[in-house]
């Protein structure tokens, strides 16, 4: 598939949230004012009686989520990655805390590209993988959206799914209910060799192979956030030279902070290298070139390693 036929993760989302819907009388969905980028007007229209746009109230569509799980329902919250940070108080207090039933479905994830600098979705991971009870994934194609979609909702307690803005690889998905196992890893590429390792979290996947092939390295699709697979972790610590980590997330706190700290309570000898986003505001321009800018391109992400391979 193209990638200018593939459908768009938002797409992806609503599609899944009819079929869950049908499946599921007790799923309700929730946003606030993000119906149609979120790709929700066709449930909207399928499910009126189940659809709740609050309008620009991002604190209340959390804290009425939460109310409808202590109820018995199963609600879903549409959101984007940056308008989430509004109700970060009422994520924490009325649905981590009481560990509810709420699956966050957290659209923009990353760079947004021409939405603009107030639109990047750059500090989520940092901002949720400190908070108890939630479980927190990345999809790095379509078709392992969908999957995650089903596994946060049939998981107990709260859970996210982040994916970005736009396309993605071009990978079909089945409509079907399968889900993925906790906190499990894949290894997408292997190597011969023992030197670099990539972690790979999230849609920068299609990079991280490409260096993989480049320079014979083994890659990792994570998948999970929290939790992390520490099995994995465990068994690469000290058998690589440099184990790096990939993120469309500020470096600060996000994904590869957690590898870090586990590694740490390893006592790993390897050498570790985290890739994301800068410690700045973005500067606005399409994703493509927000990518290339923030060196988590294909050509950035090797350049990257490369001359951290010298340092060693």
């Amino acid at each position: 598939i193209s990638k200018a036929k593939s459908p768009s993760y938002s797409k992806v989302f609503g599609d899944w949230l009819i079929h869950k819907a049908n499946q599921d009388k007790d799923l309700v969905a929730i946003t606030p004012a993000m119906g149609e980028g979120s790709g929700m007007n066709e449930f909207a229209k399928a499910f009126p009686e189940r659809y709740y746009d609050v309008a620009i109230a991002e604190q209340h569509s959390v804290s009425f989520a939460a109310g409808l799980a202590c109820e018995g329902l199963k609600p879903v919250v549409a959101i984007y990655s940056t308008f989430l940070q509004r109700a970060y108080d009422q994520l924490i207090h009325d649905v981590a805390l009481q560990n509810l039933d709420v699956l966050f479905a957290i659209d923009r994830a990353g760079l947004v590209g021409l939405d603009g600098a107030t639109h990047q979705g750059a500090f989520d991971l940092s901002y949720l993988r400190c908070i108890p009870n939630i479980t927190i994934m990345a999809p790095s194609d379509e078709g392992m959206a969908w999957k995650m979609l089903n596994t946060g909702y049939e998981l107990s307690g709260p859970a996210a799914v982040r994916y970005p803005r736009g396309t993605g690889m071009g990978i079909a998905y089945i409509e079907n209910g399968e889900t993925i196992e906790i906190g499990k890893s894949k290894t997408i590429l292997h190597s011969d060799q023992n030197d670099v390792i990539i972690l790979s979290f999230g849609n920068l996947l299609g990079s991280a192979v490409e260096v993989g092939k480049k320079l014979n390295c083994r890659v990792v699709d994570m998948r999970f956030i929290k939790p992390l697979d520490e099995k994995l972790l465990q068994e690469i610590s000290g058998n690589y030279q440099l184990i790096v980590t990939l993120e469309d997330n500020v470096i600060a706190g996000g994904a590869g902070s957690a590898v870090n700290e586990t590694l740490l309570a390893l006592n790993s000898t390897s050498k570790i290298l985290n890739l994301g986003l800068p410690d700045e505001f973005i500067e606005h321009g399409d994703q493509d070139q927000q990518k290339t800018l923030n060196g988590l391109d294909e050509n950035g992400v090797e350049k990257s390693i490369l001359e951290k391979l010298k340092s060693i």
